[in-house]
């Protein structure tokens, strides 16, 4: 595996998209080699010099716009933020040379696209911001209806190895019963949630029926992904989105 993921749909040929590994950087254990992540205690030079070779490998049109993510719900449009706000966990453009930009290490990346190559988002959706609708807000943002939109589920944790208590079973639940699918009864009242499902059935629930990806598990492949849930102290890998 590369340095760079391409996402496996038939996007429009005005949008560029790509998501990292952690193979290809200048960063140090635990953090090697392609950190991107600059709040998780690598040397800011490293993660500088990472996000220099990022411009370069994946021919970024200008820098991404980087986020304070913080496992919420907002999201900002890039053609009209001005105020420099960065703490959001998805961003939106329809302007051309924006790159939107989301950091995981095992919440589910999802980069978004309208058929006509005019619109593009880039959701950080980690399990408290999918619970509480990131997706289905990041579709209202778009001109474009639901059934005309295109998703792409990057690398995150998989089902055989997200572990979670009731309580997040609950909470999904609350919010729509059919998510109950996305859950299997594992051990000790412990559940395995299915991020893949748990996001194609919030985006079919708004009309997005195009959706790709989500074949991949960071846990389990620690040559190519950072994990989280599996190191505690690891670096960040970034999903991207831009219309060239």
């Amino acid at each position: 595996m590369d340095s760079l993921i391409y996402p496996d749909w038939s996007q429009p040929k005005t949008v560029m998209a790509c998501s990292t590994t952690r193979i290809g950087g200048d960063s140090l254990p635990p953090y090697d080699s392609f950190n991107l992540g600059l709040h998780v205690g690598d040397q800011t030079r490293l993660v500088e010099q990472n996000r220099s070779s990022l411009m370069k490998i994946a021919q970024l049109p200008t820098q991404p716009y980087w986020l304070n993510q913080v496992h919420g719900t907002h999201i900002i449009d890039l053609a009209n933020e001005k105020n420099g706000n960065r703490q959001a966990d998805a961003a939106y453009s329809s302007e051309r040379g924006q790159v939107c930009v989301v950091m995981t290490a095992d919440c589910l990346p999802v980069l978004l696209c309208n058929q006509q190559g005019t619109e593009i988002a880039a959701v950080h959706a980690g399990w408290r911001g999918l619970c509480d609708g990131i997706l289905e807000k990041a579709i209202k943002q778009f001109k474009s209806p639901g059934s005309s939109i295109m998703a792409w589920l990057g690398p995150a944790i998989s089902a055989e190895k997200f572990e979670v208590g009731s309580e997040v079973r609950n909470a999904f639940i609350q919010h729509d019963a059919e998510l109950v699918q996305g859950f299997k009864a594992y051990d000790n009242g412990k559940y395995l949630a299915d991020f893949y499902l748990l996001a194609r059935l919030k985006l079919n629930a708004v009309g997005v029926k195009n959706i790709y990806g989500g074949t991949y598990c960071t846990v389990s492949e620690p040559t190519h992904f950072f994990s989280y849930r599996r190191d505690g102290v690891t670096g960040r890998m970034a999903s991207l989105i831009w219309l060239k």
